[in-house]
């Protein structure tokens, strides 16, 4: 069965997403390694960007507690100020050493994944930026040698230049990677919907994910935001819904949780996390995804 999560706050300390998890009976979980509007990187003299360090003492207390957890597959979202596809020489150069420093604190805290946004062209055009990404990731893998830690590529909703939200794009970046084994898929449900890629009824959720099969590879997919979509199929607006409250709809999650393709994915939600009521939703849509399971076991 899939491994099914939330994104877990870090407020109190990284360890406290593990505990947050814990208590949820989750099976996995996803966390900002630090403030995802704030930038890692200090200061700057020439290219050499640097990044605030984790305190040594929270990378031991986190990864106790990681390990004292049945906690599997543990993911890192990087920061939305990054932009790898960015065309601002300064811009692109901040990004890339924020995001080596992003790839750097989930590889001391023994995380899994790191999820990152592609990134958006601003004008600059889709082979362009998409180059642009993938030189990035060439330069921070050069840096990050014999890391564990996977990036993870998502799939956008498409907004603005945003590049992603094909999956001809995605292929093409990992055409351009020197070493792609390094690289894996993260599919959100909200954004390929909002991209226009449809997920029910059945016929069309087999059609995009025989698409995705023959312009990427399915093996590709390493884990799955499980987010219903405010916004209608085709919208290219990213705005996440409770499931079953959206245009995504149940019918979709029921036959992604008991997709046999899927079975050992971890499953994430990213759902809202409206002021006082976000413990009770995220107890809610796991209920949710675990009674989808077992109506079919």
């Amino acid at each position: 069965m899939p491994f099914f999560g939330a994104h877990m706050s870090i407020a109190g300390g990284l360890h406290k997403a593990i505990e947050a998890a814990q208590s949820f009976e989750m099976d996995t979980f996803q966390m900002f390694t630090h403030s995802p509007s704030q930038w890692t990187v200090v200061g700057t003299t020439g290219d050499n960007w640097a990044g605030k360090p984790l305190p040594q003492e929270d990378i031991d207390t986190f990864r106790k507690a990681l390990k004292k957890s049945k906690l599997k597959y543990p993911t890192a979202h990087d920061s939305y100020l990054i932009n790898l596809a960015s065309p601002d020489v300064i811009l692109y150069r901040k990004s890339l050493a924020a995001f080596v420093d992003e790839l750097e604190r989930a590889e001391a805290l023994g995380l899994s994944y790191l999820v990152t946004h592609p990134g958006a062209h601003v004008g600059s055009g889709d082979e362009a930026g998409l180059k642009r990404v993938a030189e990035a990731i060439d330069e921070t893998h050069r840096r990050c040698p014999g890391f564990k830690v996977k990036i993870l590529l998502e799939a956008t909703a498409g907004q603005g230049s945003s590049l992603g939200h094909r999956f001809e794009h995605l292929a093409a970046i990992l055409d351009m990677v020197d070493d792609s084994a390094r690289l894996g898929i993260c599919i959100d449900t909200c954004h390929i919907l909002a991209a226009g890629y449809a997920l029910w009824p059945e016929a069309a959720y087999d059609a995009t994910f025989q698409e995705f099969d023959h312009i990427v590879g399915i093996k590709r997919i390493k884990l799955f935001h499980v987010n219903d979509s405010k916004k209608a199929l085709g919208s290219r607006v990213d705005r996440h819904e409770h499931l079953g409250k959206g245009h995504v709809g149940i019918g979709p999650f029921e036959r992604l949780v008991n997709d046999k393709r899927f079975a050992k994915l971890p499953m994430i939600l990213e759902t809202p996390k409206e002021e006082g009521d976000d413990k009770e939703m995220d107890r809610v849509n796991l209920a949710l995804l675990r009674k989808l399971l077992s109506r079919k076991s």
